[in-house]
């Protein structure tokens, strides 16, 4: 029976494979980066084309984006879905006198994260080693922050020694079914 990697072991491990997921990124003719609810797209292009020599194609599954008359840099089936009108794409002047196609993708499901921008990409991500950016509670949809904010409470009650909101509600309910019934005796009642 194999034992599990050391920490050391892991740490080796994990460096390696991001080290090779860098480099087949960058293998790519498109940078991206992407957080919990978007993605932003840079394909390097010459500096001396405009707009209108530029064919960006978005459906709610689909991206193309190519320079006319040439191969496209993306073309295919986008990993998830996006929200097609609030998704946007400029021709960008950089450094170097060089330009880049700038798109905003809006995921559709912002719970997700991709492992690639489309579904033929050469390469893909460990979505599992994505530290995502801290969010704040207003960020989150209502029932995902009632959620969080009901852990949040647990957890603290719990650190002060105090009843969760579960244990809380078993108690309440305990309460009323002692007021409704006085001549039961509930003096060694346990709550589990």
């Amino acid at each position: 029976m194999p034992s599990s990697p050391t920490p050391s072991e892991r740490e080796r491990s994990d460096a390696e494979a991001k080290a090779r997921e860098k480099e087949e990124q960058a293998k790519l003719p498109y940078k991206w980066t992407q957080t919990i609810k978007d993605l932003e797209i840079a394909v390097p292009v010459a500096g001396n084309l405009r707009g209108k020599d530029i064919e960006v194609v978005m459906t709610k599954t689909k991206l193309k984006v190519a320079v006319k008359g040439q191969t496209p840099a993306i073309d295919g089936d986008l990993t998830h879905t996006i929200k097609v009108d609030e998704c946007a794409w400029t021709l960008e002047t950089v450094g170097g006198g060089g330009k880049e196609v700038s798109i905003h993708l809006d995921k559709s499901n912002k719970m997700e994260w991709w492992d690639a921008v489309v579904t033929n990409a050469e390469y893909k991500i460990d979505t599992s080693k994505i530290v995502p950016e801290n969010s704040k509670l207003g960020d989150l949809d209502g029932q995902t922050r009632g959620m969080v904010e009901k852990m949040m409470y647990d957890q603290r009650q719990k650190e002060m020694g105090k009843p969760t909101s579960e244990e809380e509600g078993k108690m309440e309910m305990l309460k009323k079914f002692q007021a409704q019934h006085p001549e039961m005796d509930f003096s060694n009642a346990k709550m589990s």
